[in-house]
């Protein structure tokens, strides 16, 4: 599924109330204009900033690395995390990337309950406004 399509169909089954969220709403909330939410949703514009994605993530309730992936991107503390150390870093992708889903989450459950403990969750930067 593509970025925007996603986002409208999750607006569209997600407020506070439990109704949906109008477009004019929801852009309001995330404090852009609403001809240009349409355009995301309709996929005449590519996906925003990678804030903007975070604030929509945060709105929907969504996981952001989910949402930014969906829009073609990767956090910026991922990136820079994979520009210090990139070839292991990148060995390390490419080898969950070949395990089925199962075993992946596996070899990051262990890596998770190492002998050097928990590993730190890293949060999407924080935005002005994020809900």
């Amino acid at each position: 599924m593509k970025f925007g399509t996603y986002i409208r169909e999750r607006r569209a089954a997600l407020d506070r109330t439990g109704q949906p969220l109008s477009l004019r709403q929801f852009a309001g909330e995330l404090g852009i204009e609403p001809a240009y939410l349409s355009k995301i949703e309709r996929e005449v514009f590519a996906p925003p900033s990678e804030q903007l994605i975070i604030k929509i993530a945060a709105r929907l309730g969504e996981d952001p690395d989910v949402l930014l992936a969906l829009g073609g991107k990767v956090a910026s503390e991922i990136k820079a995390e994979i520009l210090k150390r990139p070839a292991l870093l990148g060995q390390l992708i490419r080898y969950l990337g070949a395990l089925p889903d199962s075993e992946a989450a596996r070899a990051v459950h262990d890596l998770q309950t190492s002998r050097r403990g928990p590993l730190p969750v890293m949060k999407p930067a924080a935005v002005k406004g994020t809900v």
